[in-house]
């Protein structure tokens, strides 16, 4: 079973390439607030629409301080090409060897279609400026996520 994070356990670090092969690291942020959500497989229909949920909501999460990161198994090519494609705007990181899914309880064993596969557990997570865990979302729905996280985080108007 995969440890899973909780809030107030400080946010595991990483650096990884974005999709234009720059490292980012969580620490480059340090004293923001960041959303940092992880993902299947980029250009798949339920992370299109969650990802470009994130790319027009996100003003309204800049605006209230908060930086999105997306991460996924894919290569910085292939992230390239999707973020092209959807026109986001903001860093998605390349995770192929798992290591920081992980770290954060975002890979392991799931149900995908009744059966108990190994794969990527769609997680959000929001991250305080002192780098602790706020919230610790696992097993979000692609659709509807990014509105009910504002609700949430009390940002929607």
């Amino acid at each position: 079973m995969t440890e899973r994070l909780s809030p107030g356990d400080p946010a595991p670090g990483f650096t990884l390439p974005d999709s234009t092969g720059k490292d980012v690291s969580l620490s480059d942020f340090r004293g923001e607030s960041v959303v940092v959500y992880f993902y299947p497989a980029a250009g798949t229909p339920g992370c299109t629409k969650q990802a470009c949920d994130f790319r027009d909501r996100l003003a309204e999460l800049n605006d209230a301080g908060f930086q999105v990161l997306g991460i996924s198994p894919d290569k910085p090519e292939k992230l390239a090409k999707f973020v092209e494609a959807e026109g986001l705007t903001f860093p998605l990181l390349s995770d192929p060897d798992k290591q920081v899914l992980t770290a954060w309880g975002a890979f392991g064993e799931k149900k995908n279609y009744g059966r108990i596969v190994q794969g990527v557990i769609r997680s959000t997570f929001v991250i305080d400026a002192e780098g602790k865990i706020a919230k610790a979302l696992y097993n979000v729905r692609a659709t509807g996520h990014v509105a009910k996280l504002i609700r949430d985080l009390g940002l929607a108007s």
